[in-house]
């Protein structure tokens, strides 16, 4: 026990954890280029607005059933064989992508090299692998790996708008592909190393809870279906903001430039808000992290409705970044809370698989309902109320932990219990 009591947290994981957050940085590019390209990619192929948000739902969805099975993958050998496998298909990915013939061929191509087979692989199976390398900053280091994606979403939606704008979209993809492949093999070798086998207890959790034949109470399944429920419908409502807020931007007058500038504000506060949360996790738990994020996301939704000026949007995307960002980190931590380490990959990968799908389901969506409405307002009601439905199923897991925001126990206590 001691052994492994080292091994965790020390110096080699937190160089792992800088690692892991660079390449989900770099990976996380497919889910935000094809977003920035939205308002081009329609004008060019001469498409509706919801069939423009096709290739995004198609890279989501690819994302989303890629996670797992790359989680799986990693479990059995490892996180370098899915990273390598991610590395490859992005970089053939854009470079395909930039070649494309029709709207069809480029989304196909999304989903299939850029979601399912790239960028899948530098989310989940590294968002589970660094839980398994700390114990008493657990939360706060899955916090960090899982604001790769939304540095992705801070640093590449400028670098990408200046790159379309100064040589076209076609030109960026490929450019894109070939860093891709230049920057990411270094980054994967220094995650060969094995994750040492912990039998400690998940972090907030006695160990006499932990990995519990009925956790709160329900069976593992019935747990982890509600997980993926609150996962799928609270990115449904997370999506709409971040999906559209360029097209949105540009329908107000505004330009795509100012509103790929709020994704990028979004998206940074997102990160602050991430890290913040990971701290927040460590002291109160997953359920109580979660619910407040939940009910914070919702207060920023609302904000969208009465006010649409240029300074009033930039202040409700930081707003919004700064409220929902910890959300989807918390998901992993409420798995190592109540299910054993040996699950983390493929457990974690599930829920945060549903995240994904939410997203997709949700930019499509909108896009739809901007089709079927000629605005965004009721879009922005329709992810209300998928926000209050996730709200509903957090709280009543927090009801069946216990209730209370305290933590019954003090976490420090449970980690070293």
């Amino acid at each position: 026990m001691g052994t492994l009591q080292g091994e965790a947290d020390s110096a080699y994981a937190w160089v792992r954890l800088g690692a892991a957050l660079a390449l989900s940085t770099l990976g996380g590019v497919g889910l935000w280029s094809v977003i920035v390209v939205l308002p081009t990619v329609q004008a060019e192929f001469g498409v509706a607005r919801g069939d423009a948000s096709l290739p995004y739902t198609l890279t989501s969805v690819g994302v989303c059933f890629g996670g797992l099975l790359m989680g799986r993958l990693a479990d059995r050998f490892g996180v370098v064989v899915p990273v390598v496998i991610g590395t490859i298909a992005l970089a053939l990915g854009y470079v395909a992508a930039g070649a494309s013939a029709s709207l069809w061929q480029f989304a196909l191509v999304q989903g299939a090299l850029i979601g399912l087979l790239g960028s899948s692989a530098t989310f989940a199976p590294l968002v589970a692998d660094v839980s398994l390398w700390f114990v008493r900053r657990r939360g706060l280091a899955v916090a960090i790996v899982a604001s790769g994606n939304y540095l992705a979403g801070t640093v590449w939606p400028p670098i990408v708008q200046h790159f379309v704008e100064a040589a076209g979209w076609r030109q960026t993809y490929t450019g894109v592909g070939i860093f891709l492949a230049l920057a990411m093999p270094p980054l994967a070798l220094l995650l060969r190393r094995r994750p040492p086998a912990f039998e400690l207890a998940p972090v907030g959790v006695p160990r006499a809870v932990s990995g519990s034949p009925r956790p709160l109470g329900l069976s593992p399944g019935t747990l982890q279906a509600l997980l993926i429920a609150a996962g799928l419908t609270c990115c449904m409502a997370m999506s709409m903001p971040q999906v559209h807020i360029v097209a949105y931007c540009a329908d107000l007058g505004y330009g795509p430039a100012r509103g790929a500038e709020m994704l990028a504000l979004m998206l940074g506060f997102g990160v602050i808000s991430r890290l913040a949360s990971g701290w927040i996790c460590d002291h109160i738990g997953g359920l109580r992290t979660l619910v407040l994020g939940s009910a914070l996301q919702c207060l920023a939704l609302f904000l969208f409705l009465p006010f649409n000026g240029l300074a009033s949007l930039y202040v409700i995307s930081a707003l919004f970044g700064l409220f929902q960002g910890g959300i989807v980190p918390a998901y992993a931590i409420i798995v190592r809370e109540h299910f054993t380490p040996r699950e983390a990959g493929t457990r974690i990968a599930a829920v945060l698989m549903s995240t994904l799908l939410g997203m997709a389901l949700g930019g499509w969506m909108t896009g739809a309902i901007f089709d079927l409405t000629g605005s965004y307002t009721a879009a922005f009601a329709n992810g209300i109320g998928w926000n209050v439905v996730n709200l509903a199923i957090a709280l009543w897991l927090l009801r069946r932990a216990g209730g209370g925001w305290l933590p019954r126990a003090p976490v420090a206590a449970a980690r070293a219990g």
